[in-house]
């Protein structure tokens, strides 16, 4: 353990020393790529003569309209390709989807006492009792019992109060 931390000023310093060598690589690749435009260019694409009659001009219009139908060719054939190429990527994609298996759902939070935590965690080790209800005091309700006569005829308890209503009509 003897390695020794860089400090932030030397590992901002190296950091900027890549940065200006990768700056550099990237500009001398755009170079290159318009040198090889330029050198494809000047093979595939002469300049066309435009001295001469009309009967040579003809000629070279003939020949460029046959340049114009090779290349859309090409380009119609590359388009092809590529799009064969895209749709076995998605094959493969979804090949290698259905090889994996079914994608695991996210879980979801699960509301846990505390005891059945412990027990998840710790297997059969959890000796602990976390109930803490078990330590309350169990107190006893009282249940007052009502008159047997709450629960009887409902036509009885109407007779009394009518007699009631009777009484003070009387007075």
């Amino acid at each position: 353990m003897s390695e020794k931390k860089m400090n932030s000023s030397r590992r901002h310093h190296l950091k900027s020393l890549i940065l200006q060598i990768a700056a550099t690589w990237i500009e001398q690749e755009k170079k290159d790529i318009v040198e090889a435009k330029k050198a494809y260019m000047a093979e595939n694409c002469t300049k066309p003569s435009q001295s001469g009659d009309q009967a040579t001009l003809m000629e070279t219009c003939k020949k460029l309209h046959a340049l114009i139908d090779k290349v859309d060719e090409e380009r119609y054939d590359l388009a092809a390709k590529v799009d064969k190429a895209d749709k076995e990527i998605n094959d493969l994609k979804i090949k290698v989807v259905d090889l994996a298996g079914v994608k695991k759902p996210a879980l979801k939070r699960v509301r846990m006492s505390a005891d059945a935590m412990l027990k998840a965690l710790l297997g059969s080790k959890h000796t602990v009792n976390m109930d803490l209800r078990a330590n309350l005091k169990q107190v006893k309700k009282e249940v007052k019992e009502e008159p047997a006569e709450a629960a009887g005829d409902w036509r009885k308890n109407i007779e009394d109060k009518a007699d009631r209503k009777k009484m003070f009509e009387t007075s």
